[in-house]
């Protein structure tokens, strides 16, 4: 055991020196570009961190902060938590058991983005963005003539508009219509849709548009038992404008103001758990599991389950747009793949991911026919999310931190909708009216 502690300090003393003479080692966490002086040391991250163990360095600076006899030793080997662990228990004290431990820290991990935030956005080529826009421009033109034929009736006229962008109006017709055979190719799907993250890779496999357009996500139950199970992994997460403790704000707030929107608008039975699992993120996921697996086995009739957070993103960016004349909160969907870019994570199985998959699809396909610019990108990660105990499975990023309530609230007037579009089948499109159950 002795030889083995100095043998390991001395590769401790060794990687001292390589980080000294290649500059100081960067930390994960709000590191947005690698300089020159890191490349050796993003090499090592690149290909033994990042395809293997996409996220466990959080957990192991959380876990060392507390501890200041270790501070230099942690702040220097927390991109290399498995060294780490060794040096401190000794090689014969690293089980499979520890190594799977360092595998699963979800909850700190979500908020790391292995690529830059634009990628989540749409640019200006989405042809979903364009075509709305210019049938916009025809509509307000329209609009426009007609006023001026109806002089009479302009003030009014004003008048009920001002009222109407007050509210919420469901978007009966499409402003845009995807050619699904345009989208036939990975890449032009991949394009259309998605966000892969560093740490993972997708694949044609996992991802064809016709595949993912005809899993049937409609709810079949009736309302006399529950259908929708809506929680809140983070239910810490709150927004600008806030009350800390007040369970109507936040995230929560946010959580039932969608539940109630699904319950009295669509006539849903929902439920929605407001336990908190958060209390240390890194352990989240853990936590939440075993409370969603005891409501989903005592009522078995839910169908649909709704993971709902907030991102976090940069103090000067806001994900925000007009529509209808309200402020909105954009949003995401996310989907964990339970695999990096080296393969499966065999501690993390979905057998339904080709079903969240399928879910979150048809939703942004909804999102972009219906109200173009609400939504952004789906983003692909590593790990599972607990997104395998249902196969209507979503995980929902509404607005960030320093998005207002008021632009929360509306976004959710979107999302409802949206939901209901294709939980009761009417989207995707399958030529015809839904089938019966």
């Amino acid at each position: 055991m002795y030889k083995n502690r100095k043998w390991l300090k001395y590769i401790l003393i060794a990687i001292v020196i390589i980080s000294v003479g290649f500059g100081a080692v960067e930390l994960w966490r709000g590191r947005e570009k690698k300089t020159e002086a890191s490349v050796l040391h993003g090499l090592v991250e690149e290909l033994v961190m990042e395809p293997y163990l996409p996220g466990i360095r959080r957990m192991s600076e959380t876990e060392r902060r507390a501890s200041k006899d270790g501070f230099w030793r942690g702040a220097l080997l927390s991109p290399y938590p498995g060294l780490l662990y060794a040096l401190e228990n000794g090689e014969e004290g690293v089980t499979e058991s520890d190594y799977a431990r360092l595998l699963l820290p979800e909850g700190s991990d979500e908020d790391y983005k292995g690529l830059p935030e634009d990628a989540l956005e749409y640019g200006e080529d989405a042809m979903h963005l364009e075509k709305n826009l210019e049938s916009a421009f025809f509509k307000e033109n329209e609009r426009y003539l007609s006023e001026e034929e109806e002089e009479g009736e302009q003030e009014e006229e004003a008048a009920d508009e001002t009222r109407e962008q007050q509210s919420f109006a469901r978007m009966e017709e499409k402003s845009y219509r995807y050619h699904w055979e345009e989208l036939t190719s990975y890449e032009a799907l991949i394009k259309a849709f998605y966000a892969v993250d560093s740490t993972t890779v997708a694949g044609e496999e996992l991802l064809r548009a016709e595949t993912l357009l005809e899993k049937d996500m409609r709810i079949h139950g009736d309302a006399d038992t529950p259908q929708i199970l809506l929680y809140h992994t983070h239910s810490k997460e709150n927004f600008a404008d806030s009350v800390p403790g007040d369970e109507n704000s936040g995230i929560l707030g946010a959580g039932e103001y969608l539940a109630e929107l699904l319950r009295e608008e669509y006539g849903y039975n929902v439920i929605h758990d407001t336990g908190c699992y958060d209390e240390d993120r890194s352990y989240a996921y853990n936590n939440s599991l075993p409370a969603v697996e005891a409501i989903l086995q005592e009522n078995p009739s839910i169908e649909a389950v709704i993971d709902l957070h907030r991102d976090e993103m940069p103090a000067d960016r806001r994900l925000v747009m007009d529509l209808q004349g309200r402020p909105t909160a954009q949003f995401m969907f996310f989907n964990g793949l339970c695999r990096t870019k080296k393969g499966a994570i065999e501690q993390l199985e979905n057998p339904y991911l080709a079903d969240n998959l399928a879910l979150s699809f048809q939703m942004q396909a909804a999102c972009n026919e219906y109200y173009p610019g609400v939504a952004r990108r789906i983003y692909l990660k590593a790990y599972r999310y607990n997104m395998h105990l249902c196969p209507k499975s979503l995980l929902i990023e509404l607005g960030a931190q320093n998005n207002t309530e008021e632009e929360i609230h509306n976004a959710c007037d979107v999302l409802a909708h949206v939901l209901d579009l294709v939980f009761s089948g009417r989207e995707p499109e399958r030529g015809g009216e839904p089938e019966g159950d």
